[in-house]
């Protein structure tokens, strides 16, 4: 997609309340907030490095509910990458990614198979008790789907920056990397003084929109 070629957009979809706010708020400002607040679209911004220049990872928060369908297929149709998220203790948080599944697929048609797309089994901090979905169950609906699959807590910052360093990594097309990542891409890395400091995915870099 030539258009705005210093964006690379990555669309979240989910049910309400699966987590998927907490997911993008915790990756690009390290916090997480307890209350819930029902997203209709935002849109965050992360300053990126894609073919060894600066650019901006556009992450779209989508609404949980179903009442913008238009809303949702422009968002797939503008987006580069998808992280398609569930809750580990709602078995109907998965069920209610196959529809969105299936319009990806019907809108990026011959283009899918280039496409990143993770599954993120979110909230697997809870415990046993609750959890609906077990860890080989996702990964089998990935398997199904052919895409990637990725257990993650919002909560304890569990896998979040590497959710969104994995789906970099698919991109086949460019060559797309976290700049914020303490593990692997050193290149532009900020010496960390304090080890609790470098999940905090370079928040001075980044604005709300």
């Amino acid at each position: 997609m030539p258009e705005q070629s210093n964006d690379y957009r990555v669309v979240v979809f989910g049910a309400g309340g699966v987590g998927k706010s907490s997911l993008v708020l915790r990756f690009v400002k390290g916090t997480f907030r307890e209350s819930y607040i029902p997203t209709i679209e935002d849109t965050y911004r992360q300053v990126i490095s894609s073919n060894k220049t600066i650019c901006t990872l556009q992450i779209t928060d989508t609404t949980g509910s179903h009442q913008f369908p238009a809303m949702q297929r422009l968002s797939i149709s503008k987006g580069h990458a998808f992280i398609l998220v569930y809750s580990v203790s709602s078995r109907q948080s998965l069920e209610e990614l196959k529809p969105i599944w299936q319009t990806i697929k019907e809108i990026k048609g011959t283009e899918l198979p280039n496409i990143p797309v993770m599954l993120a089994g979110n909230k697997c901090d809870e415990s046993p008790e609750i959890r609906e979905v077990s860890a080989a169950e996702g990964q089998a609906q990935a398997q199904t789907w052919g895409v990637s699959f990725m257990e993650t807590s919002a909560k304890t910052n569990h896998n979040v920056t590497q959710l969104f360093q994995e789906l970099l990594n698919m991109e086949k097309n460019r060559n797309v990397s976290l700049q914020v990542d303490g593990k692997g891409k050193k290149k532009k890395d900020k010496i960390v003084k304090d080890g609790g400091e470098a999940s905090a995915s370079g928040r001075e870099k980044c604005c709300v929109m």
